[in-house]
């Protein structure tokens, strides 16, 4: 199918964008990976696009006190093959490495996939693992949200209608980090069925604080904090991260569809969280 007629702005600024975003009312285009495909079987008709591609220096990964920084045009592949990323924060490089396929991740935007709030799209829910920001950028100033506070529901976000992301942040993971990133899909490429991203910070044989992030299992990306309480100042064995991985299940909250039963969705939280722990843990400790 082809999209209903819209009117099209390249703005060169991040002002004339917020302009344009504000006079129009308009949506941005950025990679265009989500947001194409529904204009394109018209579940998406907005009336004006705003492709902000050719404003200069908004692609960049950087790092900068403390965190890595990803502006809002830089590309899904880079964030994957990125060095900074890959020595800083590896979990993300995963994450993203299990977005759709390269020919995807060539064009989309790493903030477009958070805008687009999928509850089962792997950034937003490695976002949330992390504890990652996302500032937006509004005629009026600034405001940065955490990650949970961001995903409101299904590809709805805490942004107003004149904001629009302009870079994301995940603090530096220190050395020794045990993290996994692990999903269940119909196909490779595929939207995650269940993806759970975890963290296990160690001191001295003993897990000083975990964190379990999941996608799939709501209509957001979740945390399961009673699980994470369960691992924490306790030195993690099998039979710990078995029961840590029951109580997974607790945070979810699915629903049926045609990929996969609630209930099926539920159980996988639990086999892959645990999959993922022990991953995470062998990583802590030295494994490969």
């Amino acid at each position: 199918m082809k999209p209903c007629a819209f009117e099209y702005f390249a703005p060169g600024s991040v002002p004339e964008a917020l302009a344009l975003i504000q006079q129009h009312q308009g949506k941005i285009l950025a990679g265009g990976q989500s947001l194409i495909p529904l204009m394109n079987f018209r579940l998406g008709r907005p009336e004006v696009l705003v492709d902000i591609n050719r404003i200069p220096g908004l692609d960049y990964i950087r790092q900068h006190d403390g965190t890595l920084q990803i502006g809002a045009l830089a590309r899904e592949r880079d964030v994957e093959l990125s060095p900074l990323v890959r020595q800083h924060c590896p979990l993300l490089a995963e994450a993203v490495s299990h977005v759709g396929h390269s020919t995807i991740r060539n064009r989309g935007t790493f903030c477009g996939s958070i805008a687009h709030a999928d509850p089962s799209a792997e950034i937003p829910c490695a976002m949330c693992a992390l504890e990652g920001t996302i500032k937006a950028v509004s005629p009026t100033g600034e405001t940065v949200f955490t990650a949970e506070e961001f995903f409101l529901t299904y590809l709805t976000t805490a942004l107003e209608a004149d904001q629009m992301v302009i870079e994301a942040s995940v603090p530096l993971l220190p050395p020794g980090t045990g993290w996994s990133f692990v999903e269940m899909s119909r196909r490779s490429g595929d939207f995650a069925i269940v993806a759970v991203a975890t963290l296990l910070f160690m001191e001295k044989g003993v897990c000083t604080a975990a964190r379990i992030a999941l996608a799939g299992v709501a209509s957001t990306p979740v945390r399961a904090r009673d699980a994470e309480a369960v691992l924490a100042g306790q030195t993690p064995t099998p039979d710990l991260i078995a029961q840590a991985a029951a109580v997974v299940v607790d945070a979810t909250d699915p629903e049926s569809d045609y990929h996969a039963s609630a209930d099926y969705r539920r159980d996988m939280s639990r086999v892959l969280s645990q999959r993922s722990l022990t991953e995470a843990l062998a990583r802590a400790q030295g494994g490969n």
